[in-house]
């Protein structure tokens, strides 16, 4: 295991490192001893326990210096899972930005492998929209336009600024964990990908969630930075309306682009908007969200912006043709075609979560 670590990145705690990216940076994160995360967390007691999920379970703790963190102990273990630790752990340690989730540092010791980070007191975005705080009034429509600029902003720095630039692979709600100021910070960095230099795309298996996968990427694990960009538009839309990616309809199941489409056709703003806002929400917000909604979830990934140019369009600064090409009014000019996923294949993101006594601020699916 030490072998496939130095791999990855280097040990030291504190010290301005020489990164394998070719950069330095002063290390803010450190490696835990396995003893120090038993007494954080009393030896992973169950009312601890944050949530569950396929990887294993996620711990609420509290270190000896009074800071909360949120522990990732995996259960499943692998050549495969070493390496999603190894990646999550390289990519977190390296990128630093306000919304992304910080890494606090890792143990590796026997078989046991654990990744530290912040608590975020506010949770998911799942938490809020589908779970536990779903009638909850506190995501108003200032906190959802504050998470859609947040998160948009995370994901534009690991595509444009950092080196190599990094794809994300699996942007959805349940990856998106709030501060206490409902500031976003993208988070989950385990299939994540590396983009060479001047390299469009690879092609690689596919990981993900259905749902919130890029068509280009779910038939031919064709990835590229435009497949976050689908993924964010997904979240867009059900950051706007409340919805799942994909929903139960009787007998069949829906896509949200599948629902959202005609209403997106036809100009019929509000029909979008989530039930539980009621009308209190800014009508132009409104229609600028639904445009880069539409925008991000073409199907063609050359029809997609960049997270750059979202962030843009969202701040509204953005200059020139992109800006142009943003109708007035929804509906005008705006098409959303769905994926046409295998049928078979169209099961809800419903990973079983057995929670304790906290509730998780980290995915668990």
């Amino acid at each position: 295991m030490r072998t496939c670590l130095k791999k990855y990145w280097c040990f030291g705690s504190g010290e301005t490192q020489k990164s394998s990216f070719g950069a330095k940076k002063s290390a803010t994160w450190r490696i835990f001893s396995l003893q120090e995360l038993h007494s954080a967390t009393n030896n992973f007691n169950y009312d601890n326990k944050l949530g569950e999920g396929g990887f294993g379970s996620v711990y609420w703790g509290q270190l000896a210096n009074g800071d909360q963190i949120a522990v990732k102990r995996l259960k499943v273990w692998s050549t495969k899972a070493e390496m999603e630790f190894a990646v999550e752990v390289e990519i977190l340690g390296r990128v630093r930005h306000k919304n992304l989730l910080s890494l606090r540092g890792y143990c590796s010791e026997g078989h046991e492998r654990l990744i530290v980070y912040d608590y975020m007191s506010k949770l998911s975005l799942l938490s809020h929209l589908h779970g536990q705080f779903a009638t909850d009034s506190t995501l108003n429509w200032h906190n959802r336009m504050k998470i859609a600029i947040g998160s948009a902003e995370g994901l534009a720095y690991l595509h444009h600024h950092a080196t190599p630039h990094i794809i994300h692979r699996d942007v959805k709600a349940s990856n998106i964990l709030l501060d206490e100021n409902f500031e976003a910070q993208v988070a989950d960095f385990g299939f994540a990908k590396l983009i060479p230099n001047g390299a469009t795309h690879i092609t690689t298996g596919v990981k993900g969630t259905l749902g919130y996968l890029a068509p280009e990427y779910a038939m031919w694990g064709k990835v590229s930075e435009s497949c976050d960009v689908y993924s964010y538009g997904i979240v867009i839309l059900e950051l706007i309306s409340g919805k799942k990616p994909i929903e139960r309809v009787d007998t069949a199941r829906r896509t949200i682009v599948e629902w959202a489409g005609p209403l997106v056709l036809q100009g019929r703003c509000r029909n979008l908007v989530d039930h539980k806002l009621k009308d209190n929400y800014d009508e132009e917000e409104l229609v600028r969200l639904i445009q880069v909604a539409a925008l991000c979830a073409q199907n063609s990934p050359e029809n997609r912006p960049t997270m750059q140019e979202v962030v843009g369009m969202l701040t509204e600064d953005t200059e020139g043709p992109l800006k142009r090409s943003l109708p007035h009014k929804a509906g005008s000019g705006m098409h959303l075609e769905a994926v046409k996923y295998d049928p078979a294949l169209l099961a809800p993101d419903e990973t079983p979560c057995r929670l304790g006594s906290r509730k998780s601020p980290l995915s668990t699916g």
